[in-house]
């Protein structure tokens, strides 16, 4: 019964091709961090170098996202979705074609962050046609698109082994040629979507402190997500890897563990925000901060068996993953007119999060220490800290727009 009212409820060809944009996007978007091995090991990178490389087009999509949601607003979900298709064909024909230095690299993962920008319009597209008690839900499967990650690092480096890294900036066009058509004639934007407003209308949410709340906690989850996910191969690779210990995994066997642990984040994101529509967001990521914290120690611990490493940080993306289903299912209750500056805005951080992760704390303490180890004791601390401020930060958000008489869970 649930499910029909769901149904019913909004507007599933939209919804389906919100997933679909968002999950082509985000595959294409992760590419540099799903080839990485193959890359560094052209141009002969540090340990720095390599996060770097692998963060760049994070920070690319957290620029991107916010005139992403701006436009979004402006014209329609439908032709700012297909603007950023057609944006991302540049970066995809540059590294298939060309890509021969370093500088060439950097600059292709930056303009891969219009695939990254997805995001700010994907869930605009599928909160608009949502009511409030189904907005964690809908937001939940648009944002399940990170899946696209585990489609990248599944295929990416068996292609790139056959054929070249090259090569699967090349065939990356092909889905996202067929995902264009089927968003040109499936997506439709909701009749309630709020007349455009002057450019300063919409920059003026930033004036409310509810925005960067919102943004350092998204930092976090999906900061966390995306920086670990465009990581993980360079980690595994270098704590269990054949160059590191005779016998050790091989490179493809690497990009399969990472797949793993990002199909944890990325299907896991829906049911945290079902979740959440009926136990609140809040309660539930007091909860799922709490959990990432002791997953980020555990891998500290750096344990002997990449298996009980994969379980770590299969828990911790899982968590990370419904952490970012749970955020947004509180961000529309807050910003419902505003939603596609807003998810533009918390989008950036949350990319953000993910470009400082690898580039200033995995990578730079990996370099300078020799080990892994201090890089997670430091994010372990960090969320260990979120949690303590978020706690704070929401007990006012229910004195104040979070009340009970609202009828939604918080």
């Amino acid at each position: 019964m649930e499910a029909k009212s769901f149904r019913k409820a909004g507007h599933a060809p939209s919804l389906f091709s919100a997933f679909l944009y968002f999950d082509v996007s985000f595959m294409i978007w992760v590419l540099c961090g799903a080839l990485s091995l193959y890359i560094t090991k052209d141009f002969g990178l540090s340990d720095t170098q390599k996060a770097t490389m692998v963060a760049i087009p994070i920070l690319g999509g957290s620029i991107f996202r916010i005139p992403m949601g701006i436009l979004a607003d402006r014209i329609g979900s439908k032709k700012a979705g297909l603007t950023g298709m057609f944006l991302t064909i540049i970066p995809l024909l540059w590294g298939w074609l060309g890509g021969s230095s370093l500088l060439q690299i950097h600059m292709i993962g930056f303009l891969l962050g219009f695939a990254g920008a997805s995001f700010a319009v994907s869930l605009s597209l599928a909160s608009r046609w949502y009511p409030p008690q189904y907005q964690g839900l809908a937001m939940g499967i648009a944002g399940a698109g990170n899946s696209g990650t585990a489609l990248a690092t599944f295929f990416g480096p068996q292609i790139a082994q056959a054929y070249g890294w090259h090569s699967v900036f090349g065939l990356a066009l092909i889905p996202l040629a067929i995902v264009m058509i089927v968003f040109a004639i499936l997506a439709k934007d909701a009749p309630n979507a709020p007349a455009p407003k002057p450019l300063k209308d919409y920059l003026s949410v930033f004036k409310h402190a509810d925005t960067w709340w919102f943004s350092m906690f998204y930092a976090i989850t999906f900061g966390g997500f995306v920086g670990f996910a465009n990581y993980a191969s360079i980690f595994f690779y270098d704590v269990y890897g054949d160059a590191a210990h005779p016998g050790g995994l091989t490179k493809i066997q690497v990009g399969y563990l990472v797949t793993i642990t990002v199909i944890a984040g990325s299907f896991f994101r829906p049911l945290g925000g079902w979740i959440a529509d009926r136990i609140g967001g809040m309660r539930l990521l007091l909860v799922l901060y709490s959990v990432i914290s002791v997953c980020a120690f555990a891998i500290a611990s750096m344990p002997g068996s990449f298996l009980v490493m994969l379980l770590y940080t299969s828990v911790m993306m899982a968590c990370l993953g419904m952490g970012n289903g749970s955020v947004f299912q509180i961000i529309p209750q807050r910003f419902s007119r505003e939603i596609g500056v807003i998810t533009g805005i918390v989008g950036a951080a949350g990319g953000l999060g993910g470009y400082l992760l690898p580039t200033y704390v995995l990578g730079p303490l990996k370099q300078s220490t020799g080990s892994q180890v201090t890089g997670f004791l430091v994010v372990g601390s960090i969320v260990l800290l979120t949690t303590l401020i978020f706690y704070a930060v929401t007990r006012s958000w229910r004195k104040s727009w979070a009340k009970a008489e609202s009828g939604v869970n918080y």
